[in-house]
């Protein structure tokens, strides 16, 4: 974990582009609601005070985007009284205080854990993104293929992966741009990786990994994701966790690459290589 503080990575990446705010839908807000809250309160040696959270969400609006927090935003959304306007920002620093307040409980009471802080610390993410998945699944009354044995299943999957993308964008969580693909041509660590969708089934069957890219216009936690890597060692990857939930309950592990930086892309196209593998 670096020791920079979030003034400091907020001046080299101000995210100004972020400055103007988008509202967010309210099915998303209490969706995140019921997975961060809850998730955030099952953390061991977690009293359940909202101090520090309350703390880092002043702090985040004050740095990032110069603005005092709207009344009763902490406690409206810990209610998941999502008839009140939520916008992008709002959001943006409610994740960034609830994350840094579960990473650092994690990192404080480390002797609390079964694993390293790190490996918790991704766990926790999984764990929101599953609760996530969960309630979308629900509500678009998704019908997940029970594995990806041939072409119509692997075409169910897409469907499914488009039609949880379309929710995103509705609902505001990307502002303007969704794409998962199976069309890959791209370098990773001194290799290239080409790959045609036609071909994703059997390269799962002969090699075992296949990859996938996935493309997010304005993601709206991009400035407090960055912010939580560069100085916790760790994002949010609020959607990413979501559709690699889902990739799981059809019995395949989908994960973005270890070394994904996202400071590295703009704003209106953040690209993820991701490696698919059978559980």
């Amino acid at each position: 974990m670096t020791q920079k503080t979030l003034k400091q990575v907020v001046a080299q990446n101000p995210f100004e582009d972020y400055q103007t705010w988008w509202q967010v839908g309210a099915k998303f807000i209490g969706f995140m609601s019921s997975a961060i809250v809850q998730a955030w309160h099952d953390l061991p040696q977690n009293a359940g005070d909202l101090t520090t959270v309350k703390q880092y969400l002043d702090q985040y609006h004050q740095v990032v985007y110069k603005r005092s927090v709207t009344d009763n935003l902490l406690s409206d959304f810990v209610n998941i009284k999502s008839e009140r306007a939520y916008y992008s920002g709002e959001f943006d620093a409610l994740s960034y205080a609830f994350y840094r307040s579960a990473f650092e409980l994690i990192e404080n009471h480390s002797d609390s854990y079964a694993n390293p802080v790190e490996v918790e610390r991704r766990q926790l993410t999984q764990r929101i993104g599953a609760r996530f998945f969960q309630q979308v699944h629900n509500d678009l009354q998704l019908v997940l293929p029970s594995s990806l044995a041939d072409e119509t299943q692997f075409s169910q999957l897409n469907d499914n992966i488009q039609k949880v993308g379309n929710f995103l964008t509705e609902q505001g969580y990307l502002r303007d741009h969704f794409a998962f693909k199976f069309d890959v041509v791209t370098e990773h660590q001194g290799k290239n990786i080409k790959q045609e969708t036609s071909q994703v089934l059997n390269t799962l069957k002969h090699t075992g990994i296949a990859h996938a890219l996935y493309e997010m216009g304005y993601p709206i936690i991009l400035p407090s994701a960055v912010y939580l890597y560069q100085t916790m060692g760790e994002a949010q990857h609020h959607s990413s966790r979501t559709i690699e939930e889902l990739f799981k309950q059809v019995g395949y592990r989908a994960y973005e690459v270890d070394d994904f930086d996202l400071s590295e892309y703009p704003s209106e196209l953040v690209v993820e290589l991701w490696e698919i593998q059978k559980l």
